[in-house]
């Protein structure tokens, strides 16, 4: 079966994985040294964007990986620790792996 090619659609994708990047490279400075409460809120408001915005555009994983690095994030605010930071680790590394790979893959078209 052969795969149609929607130009504009295309263009959008782009456009949401550069600014998915761009919202990695925030969440990745704001889990840093200097985490604080308003730093892991932005990071859950980020994640929470990348959620939604990720599934609109056919990114299954990236809304399923930023939905559960959103609910890490709650659990560790929420007095919940317990394997929030391992997850949040673990879902920041997949986010980044994949929206490089999903730019690599629009930018071969």
């Amino acid at each position: 079966m052969m795969m149609m090619v929607d130009p504009e659609l295309d263009a959008l994708r782009r456009e949401f994985l550069t600014e998915a990047c761009e919202k990695m490279q925030e969440i990745a400075k704001a889990l840093g040294s200097d985490r604080d409460a308003a730093a892991l809120e932005r990071v859950s408001y980020l994640a929470h964007q990348l959620k939604g915005s990720g599934g609109s555009y056919g990114f299954q994983r990236i809304s399923t990986d930023a939905a559960e690095l959103e609910k890490a994030i709650e659990r560790l605010t929420g007095g919940l620790p317990d394997g929030a930071e391992d997850e949040i680790q673990k879902r920041v590394g997949s986010l980044r792996s994949e929206i490089d790979q999903r730019t690599r893959e629009l930018a071969g078209m």
